[in-house]
């Protein structure tokens, strides 16, 4: 891993923070998305107390570090360096508790913004309204439209208006969260348009009605084909690849235990009875294309997996081109460093 105040570290692995007031519930949302934990095992987390980092390098391009930070952290306090954090960030989610008066969270916003965005002009900034399952629908709607005003109009009142902030609604205890945070890491992929064109490209010369481009261990979509997004439809796709895996670690072993349940021959079918068929497909290690077809353009199974194979073949030439791109950065950092004097004023020695 690059040091942090290296110019490369950030272009080679993106900075997510999680920041919020004390209960908000932060650690629950991590530990649900990366760590596959129940919602209602969240109920029994200790709430956190110091800066926790964590390495999500779960495939090629689901490639970041998420900095959980203690609801208590303050700004102010000389042995935090604010600016190191944030000169590093790609992206600053910041949980507001729906449940609770949300005043002081949104004070505390409009302070992190502000330090965060002198620092770092090109963070995203996404908010994410938390625990709205028991909230009606008529006051999911009221309540965010109140904090999107009242964000608005505090960045408005600093002459901070051309700040852009994302809202979302959000819940561990559906897939919401899983939503939202797919949002967040697709602006954090270089490759996005790249991605969406070849799925786009891949639909319409397939017969497919919907694509999406998951990685199968958080069930994060990177990237999907230009048609909207459906709740349904990705509550489907993630149940789909919950089933997948769950029998493939029953009978995809050897009877010794050894072998990878998920791999190139990977795929599942699965019929619906409203004429649409679930098709899921292995890419590459972690990632899987879930697919929504009619079941008159599924009998051209054959053309599917045909431009399947073009498509697979593409995804892993984008790869190639972004390890390419990752080694380039890591060498010249390197050769920087190594230009560097020395403290007492004498050229580096090459290694």
């Amino acid at each position: 891993v690059l040091d942090f105040n290296d110019p490369f570290s950030t272009e080679v692995k993106p900075r997510i923070l999680l920041m919020g007031l004390r209960r908000s519930g932060k650690s629950s949302i991590q530990k649900v998305v990366f760590h596959k934990m129940s919602p209602n095992e969240t109920l029994f987390l200790e709430s956190t107390n110091k800066i926790c980092r964590e390495d999500v390098s779960n495939s090629s391009f689901v490639n970041f570090q998420i900095w959980d930070f203690p609801g208590q952290i303050d700004f102010f306090d000389p042995t935090f360096d604010y600016e190191m954090i944030f000169r590093g960030t790609g992206a600053l989610i910041f949980v507001i508790d729906s449940q609770d008066d949300y005043m002081e969270a949104l004070a505390r916003l409009h302070l992190t913004v502000t330090r965060a965005y002198k620092v770092n002009p090109d963070i995203n900034f996404e908010i994410f309204i938390h625990k709205v399952d028991g909230l009606s629908d008529d006051h999911k709607i009221e309540t965010q439209r109140d904090i999107h005003q009242r964000a608005n109009d505090d960045l408005a009142d600093a002459g901070l208006e051309k700040i852009h902030l994302s809202f979302y609604l959000t819940s561990i205890y559906d897939h919401s969260i899983f939503e939202a945070f797919s949002k967040v890491v697709q602006k954090l992929i270089p490759q996005l348009p790249t991605l969406e064109n070849l799925l786009n490209i891949f639909i319409s010369n397939s017969g497919i009605e919907k694509a999406f481009l998951f990685d199968v261990v958080s069930k994060i979509y990177i990237a999907t084909d230009s048609t909207p997004v459906d709740m349904q439809t990705y509550e489907l796709c993630c149940d789909m690849i919950d089933v997948v895996i769950d029998i493939s670690c029953i009978y995809g072993l050897k009877d010794d235990g050894t072998g990878t349940p998920y791999d190139k021959e990977s795929m599942a079918i699965i019929k619906l009875n409203n004429t649409t068929v679930l098709y899921l497909k292995e890419v590459t290690k972690f990632l899987a294309l879930v697919c929504f077809v009619r079941e008159e353009s599924f009998e051209r199974k054959g053309l599917i997996d045909y431009n399947f194979h073009c498509f697979r073949k593409a995804i892993q030439e984008v790869f190639e081109v972004r390890m390419k791109v990752v080694r380039s950065r890591k060498h010249q950092s390197h050769v920087q460093k190594n230009k560097r004097p020395t403290p007492n004023g004498t050229p580096r020695m090459p290694l």
